[in-house]
């Protein structure tokens, strides 16, 4: 079992937000593909990191969004990947696979 999740910004680099509709489409995506997802749509994560040309500190809000998974099917995450980076105008979205054990 595995535990695929990612994050998505609330808003674009020009800090124009995003609709809430692109949201729930990735939801209905998931839950399609998968039978199930877990967004965390209320409370956004904050996060920062030091941006390597300008030495400055970059701050945003974020969604979490989780998939359980049987088996991991690293190329279509792949591809599912590239789409929300084009989707969501991002360089890189970083998208994670976790073992997990039922309990």
């Amino acid at each position: 079992m595995h535990v695929v999740q990612f994050l998505l910004p609330l808003r674009d680099n020009e800090r124009r937000a995003f609709p809430r509709k692109d949201f729930e489409r990735v939801r209905s995506e998931l839950t399609e593909r998968f039978g199930g997802v877990t967004a965390f749509l209320q409370s956004p994560a904050s996060g920062a990191w030091k941006e390597e040309e300008e030495g400055g500190t970059v701050r945003d809000e974020m969604l979490l969004f989780e998939v359980m998974v049987e088996r991991l099917d690293r190329a279509w995450w792949s591809g599912y990947r590239a789409e929300l980076e084009r989707r969501f105008r991002q360089e890189r979205v970083v998208v994670r696979a976790l073992g997990a054990e039922m309990l």
